[in-house]
């Protein structure tokens, strides 16, 4: 097998990580030191040496392959370092940790005991749990956000950071230090990614995972949802619900959906035989309406059971959320446009916004299609 590899991507203060399926987008912001004491100033630029150019310069864990470090970049942040290096050592043993339990990541959970081992493996069995009741899951609708977020403990516990983002394909582990906040960039349509909105989350929210699914994106999906964004805790319980509410916006039945086996699109998919959605043609406005309402209606009773905070829908050019503000949950819908998109607008806590400016990180995939746009807020 191809050894994992890490590489600073061309901006200079984003790491890439990828080995085999997995494919992370890292950023990690240190925080500012404090003035020096008086007088201290001319002793603290003469202070022992500085962190090389690039965060992850060094000798690499065992098996890793490092790509030359862009030019012209200054000296990187000692936080920043010490960050990447812990998220690079971490990540070499997740895909052979998480092979080595694969028959049992792949079996639909029902409340038994959890027999698996690994530390990824678990965080997924025990998100996916609470979405049992909803019906088939396995650990594996968790895999992506659980991933994200083991490789970010690894930097929050190895270095002082005011933020940090792991982006696995979308689906993002955030690290806030009080007073931090960071605005994230939704996209309607993971195969040809375009910003509709944003998310704002603050330190004092309660939201630290971002999820997308649907059944333009990279995994199957029982509904026909474009995309749906979930906000939630943890990466891995965003993932997991991220799955649940996207096989929920749907049409059963409707002539105008494909369906096909999940097996006969990947033969050891965990999803054997169930129907996986494979195209969705022009829906009326009234279809798109009801597909939405039955989206949205398993979302409101996730919140209501306190398993996510916020919910985005796409479908087809239409979007309709819900809204968690300062813990007052509430639910709001409008018609706005000529196309008649269904939005929602709220002001305060962690939202969905319709407009955006300055920087951001963004669920959508970079022109060479290896990770996802990250540029810190």
């Amino acid at each position: 097998m191809i050894p994992p590899t890490a590489r600073l991507l061309p901006d200079g203060r984003r790491l890439h990580l990828q080995h085999g399926p997995i494919d992370l987008v890292v950023e990690a912001i240190g925080r500012r030191p404090s003035p020096p004491p008086q007088g201290e100033g001319d002793r603290a630029k003469r202070g022992g040496g500085g962190c090389p150019r690039n965060p992850v310069d060094g000798p690499p864990p065992p098996g890793f392959a490092w790509s030359p470090s862009p030019s012209g970049g200054g000296d990187a942040d000692l936080a920043v370092r010490e960050a990447y290096r812990a998220a690079t050592a971490r990540f070499a043993t997740i895909l052979d940790e998480l092979c080595t339990e694969l028959p049992l990541l792949k079996r639909p959970v029902d409340g038994t005991a959890c027999r698996l081992q690994g530390r990824v493996a678990r965080r997924m069995h025990h998100a996916v749990l609470p979405f049992a009741v909803d019906g088939f899951i396995t650990p594996m609708a968790a895999v992506a956000g659980a991933v994200a977020e083991e490789v970010l403990l690894a930097m929050t516990g190895a270095a002082d950071l005011a933020r940090a983002s792991v982006n696995n394909g979308g689906d993002i582990a955030l690290y806030l230090a009080e007073g931090e906040e960071v605005r994230i960039g939704l996209v309607n349509r993971p195969d040809r990614p375009r910003l509709a909105g944003t998310a704002t989350i603050r330190f004092g929210d309660p939201v630290r995972g971002i999820a997308t699914s649907g059944w333009r994106g990279r995994s199957f999906s029982l509904g026909i949802a474009d995309a749906v964004t979930i906000l939630a805790r943890t990466a891995a319980e965003a993932d997991a619900a991220a799955t649940i509410v996207a096989n929920a916006v749907d049409l059963p039945g409707h002539p105008a959906v494909t369906r096909v086996p999940a097996r006969e699109v990947q033969a050891d998919s965990d999803l054997g035989g169930l129907l996986v959605t494979c195209d969705v043609g022009r829906l009326s406005p009234a279809d798109i309406r009801s597909a939405l309402a039955a989206g949205l209606a398993k979302a409101e009773a996730l919140i209501a059971r306190g398993l996510i905070e916020a919910a985005a829908l796409n479908v087809q050019g239409q979007m309709l959320s819900t809204v968690a503000t300062n813990f007052h949950r509430q639910r709001h819908a409008e018609e706005v446009g000529e196309a008649g998109r269904l939005e929602a607008r709220t002001t305060g806590g962690a939202c969905f916004e319709t407009r955006t400016s300055g920087p951001l990180l963004s669920m959508a995939p970079d022109g060479d299609g290896k990770g996802s746009r990250s540029m810190a807020a």
